[in-house]
């Protein structure tokens, strides 16, 4: 079993920032990837960042240089760093952790920027 656990996430005022943390834990030998996705009520779920175990990163379009991701591999952790926070990025946030062939998720933590 992997257990995948986000932590981090809160209100915040728009331009504010947080940062996301997510620890994958359990019987894990080789993680591939590890990222982020999100889901707003309404909408379907969308990629906010991947990182791979070569650091190999890919953003959402809406990101624009906003967001950073970035790994601990010792501790099989994934942070995601998110600056000049908007409304619309107001969203449950879930992490992922791809340990070939199974994508193992969190339950989510919930970001809502807001005044």
């Amino acid at each position: 079993q992997v257990q995948v656990v986000e932590s981090g996430g809160g209100l915040v005022q728009p331009g504010g920032s947080l940062r996301l943390s997510c620890a994958a834990s359990g019987s894990i030998f080789s993680i591939y990837a590890m990222g982020w996705y999100r889901q707003a009520p309404g909408k379907q779920r969308e990629m906010v960042a991947t990182i791979t175990t070569d650091d190999s990163t890919n953003y959402g379009d809406f990101v624009k240089g906003r967001f950073t991701i970035s790994r601990y591999n010792a501790k099989n952790t994934v942070y995601l760093q998110m600056n000049s926070l908007r409304p619309e990025d107001t969203a449950v946030y879930y992490c992922y952790t791809a340990i070939i062939p199974t994508t193992y998720w969190g339950q989510g933590t919930r970001v809502t920027v807001s005044l």
